[in-house]
């Protein structure tokens, strides 16, 4: 069992710059070794005859690739904010 003390949950807190109170402490504490057991738990269990998966539904992910016309230069020009019509260019902020 992972039984975590209060001075282990304050370091792990120290290291990910959390400021808790003693209150906090008492709540977490319990809370953090469930999820340690938890772990533990998934951990033991026996998967060498599970295929690795991305998700755990099968929900279609990507979209058939159809050629269609884009949108005219114009009509997108005309939504954007601050757009150099003249130049047919969108203007955005400078990042550097």
């Amino acid at each position: 069992m992972f039984a975590l003390t209060r001075d282990e949950v304050r370091r792990i807190a120290d290291l990910a710059h959390l400021a808790l109170s003693e209150e906090e402490l008492a709540r977490f504490t319990p809370q953090l070794s469930a999820i340690l057991e938890m772990a533990a738990t998934l951990a033991r269990l026996d998967t060498s005859g599970i295929e690795p998966t991305t998700q755990a539904l099968a929900l279609p992910t990507e979209r058939d690739d159809n050629e269609r016309q884009p949108l005219p230069r114009a009509s997108a020009l005309a939504a954007a904010p601050d757009a150099a019509l003249e130049a047919g260019l969108f203007k955005v902020p400078r990042v550097l």
